[in-house]
């Protein structure tokens, strides 16, 4: 078993500023509908959670590029973040099955003014 890791920080301002600019166009070349719904729902934080998302999705492509030339992978809709019925958040590969990668752990976080993602990924 082999372990590939990323961690990504962005300041949640930037991700405002685009979405703020470029509105649904970036919001639907990023995000996944799950990923949008949640989001959306936490209206006076949304940023931060558009923000934590976008450093995940980062932070599982530094992570899974170690692992994967193929662009279907590292492509931003293929990564969703979602979060479990206790809130945990969790990453799915939506368009390919693979038997190389054995768990994918995630850890997010978010303050005023940074959002943070660390991944961590067992393949063989």
């Amino acid at each position: 078993m082999k372990v590939s890791c990323g961690t990504d920080i962005i300041k949640i301002d930037r991700i405002e500023k685009i979405i703020e600019k470029h509105g649904e166009k970036f919001i639907n070349s990023i995000y996944s509908d799950k990923e949008i719904e949640y989001c959306e729902k936490h209206k006076n934080v949304k940023y931060q959670h558009y923000a934590a998302r976008f450093a995940a999705k980062e932070a599982t492509y530094k992570a899974i590029t170690k692992i994967f030339n193929d662009e279907t992978y590292v492509d931003w809709n293929n990564i969703e973040v979602v979060n479990d019925d206790n809130g945990r958040p969790d990453v799915n590969f939506k368009q390919k099955d693979n038997e190389i990668i054995k768990s994918v752990d995630i850890t997010l976080s978010h303050s005023n003014e940074f959002a943070i993602a660390t991944v961590v990924i067992l393949y063989d």
